[in-house]
């Protein structure tokens, strides 16, 4: 893959009704909020958006949404289209191509515990299901296993696909795989660790914390690239201030109530998902209220 699709990228969040329904009208906010905020692009349909409480017609209703909220805007947009069947997989992907999206990404699938052939020949055709550059993913906390590293290589050599996605806390690994595939497009996953990601090398971040301070992710990326460590180590601490008042809310349902609390109507977290405390909204009012969260918000 190119590097032009190198940078920031938030991974976008699903609006919802009150019932806990699919809402076009509260994606469209979600979506006015987040493609203000100076992103490289949007990472629509993954984990950070429900996918996995999603149903395939759902997540092909998102798709068309979030195109129609992107047109006009230079935003590049990828699809995550990972769901444990491999057909709805490739009916997503081929969707998001019909749609206009520039590239797409799959969880490997997880249902079941898939041998590493499974998991190869499962890429190997979503990858040959249309022209789009294809971003794997490694994300142990989510899938219950690592890959090896010969694994990831191989992932990485298949014809279709440009990079990967990058949620591990393995950053020898990382590196290796790296030196392994210099011309792979290299993605991390870690919001509130972004800066080791960028020491390493990653191209750019995938998160879901970016929705909400996008600009702030994108200058701590261009203080690393611009080598100012003391900035970058600035920005970076002001991150994981937000993230540790999201562990103590619920990230997801602790996202909504920070999108809720700055004016953009976002709707609830699906069902099972709930606040762990009863004051959630507040809670993620009294952080983004602080001067230094502020100015970082669109």
């Amino acid at each position: 893959m190119a590097k032009q699709f190198s940078g920031m990228y938030a991974a976008l969040m699903t609006g919802m009704d009150e019932a806990g329904e699919f809402s076009p009208d509260r994606q469209r906010n979600i979506d006015v909020y987040v493609l203000r905020q100076g992103l490289a692009g949007l990472y629509v349909g993954g984990s950070s958006g429900e996918s996995g409480l999603m149903g395939t017609d759902e997540l092909l209703a998102q798709q068309a949404v979030v195109a129609e909220s992107a047109r006009g805007h230079d935003a590049r947009l990828i699809a995550h289209v990972g769901v444990p069947s491999l057909r709805d997989s490739v009916a997503l992907a081929r969707r998001a191509e019909a749609l206009g999206y520039h590239a797409l990404s799959a969880l490997p699938p997880h249902a079941y515990p898939f041998s590493d052939d499974e998991v190869l020949a499962y890429y190997r055709e979503l990858s040959a299901a249309t022209a789009l550059p294809l971003i794997v993913y490694e994300v142990p906390i989510r899938t219950g296993r690592p890959f090896g590293l010969d694994t990831l290589v191989q992932l990485l050599e298949m014809p279709g696909v440009g990079g990967i996605k990058f949620t591990s806390t393995d950053l020898f690994k990382f590196s290796m795989l790296r030196r392994r595939c210099p011309e792979s497009l290299f993605f991390f996953g870690f919001d509130e660790v972004y800066i080791t990601g960028a020491a390493l090398g990653a191209d750019g971040g995938i998160g879901t914390t970016y929705s909400i301070l996008g600009r702030l992710y994108v200058a701590l990326d261009a203080a690393m690239r611009a080598g100012d460590l003391a900035r970058a180590q600035e920005l970076q601490d002001l991150s994981q201030r937000f993230v540790e008042a999201l562990l103590d809310v619920g990230v997801l349902p602790g996202m909504k109530a920070a999108f809720r609390a700055i004016g953009v109507d976002c709707g609830p977290t699906r069902a099972p998902l709930t606040p762990k405390i009863a004051d959630a909204e507040a809670r993620m009012k009294a952080v983004l209220d602080q001067a230094e969260f502020k100015r970082w918000l669109a």
